[in-house]
């Protein structure tokens, strides 16, 4: 099978989440089956099994490569969730991943990332109408302010600076307009481009990312079965708050908890896992258990 995106903390994963032969398995973010692949190939049981993502690449290549046994479903996880707490599936292992993928960020034509020049599009699933050139070219100069504040953690004045920068600027329609739009403001050297929480906040809100994870987090525990596990992986603090509170406060009654946390810190990738894929630098796992 062709490697289109390394999974982040694999071994990891693995590790903390056990997969035996004949368990259930569900990926709320499967993408290209980095994880999913491993984890099928020790539970070998594929018509249990369902692997959701909202990009109809990777649903694409999915279905090209995986046993045809296996749920596949185009849609965001939170609707596939919804179904399936409805229809009353259980599983034993359930993983979400919530990174961007490999290919999406490599696709100039997708708008993900501020090296490769592209469209200001960023949608994960290219159904949905909201781009991020809607939002870089409509919204006033005030909401661009409040986007960059709360979902890319800029500093008031900074955000404040960009939003009247990009408001003054337009029209915009390309990642790399936008991205030396931002660049040539800040002076000095910087190690992480200046663009990078920028780029995140309207990926956010194009994709509504923080607000699916609410919404399906605490649907999570109907789906497992009994000692079944949960693993979350997340790439930034907004993301990885709303997990740790949700696992804190599934936990935190006693005998009568949904879960049991596994690690009590989140897992980072090792030194050896970043010379190879530096994209893992960010990435955390926590894990609990169904009681």
């Amino acid at each position: 099978m062709k490697k289109l995106h390394i999974p982040v903390l694999l071994s990891e994963v693995l590790a903390t989440l056990e997969p035996h032969p004949g368990e259930s398995y569900l990926d709320l973010t499967a993408g290209y089956g980095g994880h999913a692949s491993k984890i099928l190939d020790v539970t070998r049981n594929y018509k249990d099994s369902v692997l959701v993502d909202r990009d109809e690449f990777a649903i694409e290549y999915l279905k090209r490569e995986f046993p045809s046994e296996i749920n596949i479903k185009h849609e965001d996880f939170y609707s596939a969730v919804l179904q399936l707490v409805e229809c009353g599936k259980t599983f034993d292992i359930i993983l979400a991943d919530f990174g961007v993928s490999s290919p999406q960020l490599d696709m100039e034509e997708r708008g993900f990332s501020l090296k490769n020049d592209g469209p200001l599009d960023m949608r994960m699933d290219r159904r949905q109408e909201l781009t991020a050139d809607d939002i870089i070219n409509k919204y006033s100069e005030r909401e661009l302010a409040e986007i960059f504040m709360k979902y890319g953690e800029e500093r008031p004045g900074s955000a404040r600076m960009f939003a009247r920068v990009i408001v003054n600027h337009r029209p915009i329609h390309s990642t790399k307009e936008l991205a030396e739009l931002i660049r040539v403001r800040i002076h000095g050297y910087f190690k992480v481009h200046p663009a990078t929480r920028i780029f995140q906040a309207i990926r956010i809100v194009v994709n509504d990312e923080l607000g699916e994870i609410e919404r399906t987090l605490p649907l999570l525990p109907k789906l497992l079965n009994k000692n079944g596990r949960l693993g979350i992986i997340s790439f930034h603090s907004l993301e990885d708050r709303l997990v740790k509170d949700f696992l804190k406060e599934s936990s935190n009654h006693g005998e009568e908890s949904e879960l049991k946390i596994v690690n009590k810190k989140p897992i980072s990738a090792e030194s050896e896992e970043l010379v190879i894929n530096p994209r893992a630098r960010s990435a955390k796992l926590r894990v609990a258990k169904r009681n």
